[in-house]
């Protein structure tokens, strides 16, 4: 099990600022890479009632599994477990991802919601990101625009509900929580219009499958 540390900005304005703050301050272009990501849940959402998380990203040729907690968020640092592991192709590998998770709760609601498992709702964009060390610590910024996308049914409808993503994520990968808020700081100083989030891509892709924005 890892334990997962970023902190989430929303981005109101033209993402182009984030990019050039990023690449001034690591010297570098950032790595663009295309993420599409699939979310799995039951009819009614019995992982989201846990408070977890379960996702299929491709990205390139390469497919990864995850489950997540929605841990704790709070001033935009969101602090949550994370199983993740490689996978073969475009589906679930979800026996694998039982014998990796070693939490109780969440294998036991990963096993319960197993047999009715369907996707609820994807989020693709563009992720540009960077590797950056300040007070002695590691990071990697990412910024990510795209959208999210569910389909609501009504009637034996389908009504497609879409939202945005433009944000920035910085995830300490080595080093202490005060140096990712102070580095977090450094980034809302020179960003006009940046904010904190405690909303998560998938927490919002629930709110669109349950019909709201």
């Amino acid at each position: 099990m890892a334990i997962e540390k970023e902190i989430k900005l929303a981005l109101p304005g033209d993402p182009r600022d984030a990019v050039a703050f990023f690449e001034r301050t690591s010297g570098q272009p950032g790595v663009a890479k295309t993420v599409s990501n699939a979310y799995f849940d039951t009819p009614d959402c019995l992982l989201a009632a846990r408070r977890m998380a379960l996702r299929l990203r491709q990205i390139g040729g390469a497919w990864r599994q995850t489950l997540k907690t929605s841990g704790d968020a709070h001033d935009g640092l969101h602090v949550r477990h994370e199983w993740e592991l490689p996978v073969q192709g475009p589906a679930l590998e979800i026996e694998s991802l039982l014998a990796e998770c070693d939490d109780a709760a969440a294998r036991a609601a990963l096993t319960e919601a197993a047999p009715r498992l369907e996707r609820l709702f994807s989020t693709d964009f563009v992720r540009t990101a960077w590797l950056l060390e300040a007070d002695d610590s590691r990071f990697e910024a990412v910024v990510d625009v795209g959208e999210i996308h569910a389909a609501r049914t009504s009637g034996g409808e389908a009504h497609p509900q879409r939202a945005p993503i433009c944000e920035i994520e910085v995830e300490l990968l080595e080093g202490n929580d005060d140096a990712l808020r102070a580095f977090a700081e450094r980034v809302v100083a020179a960003l006009p219009g940046a904010s904190r989030a405690d909303v998560s891509k998938a927490e919002r892709g629930y709110l669109l499958v349950r019909g709201h924005r």
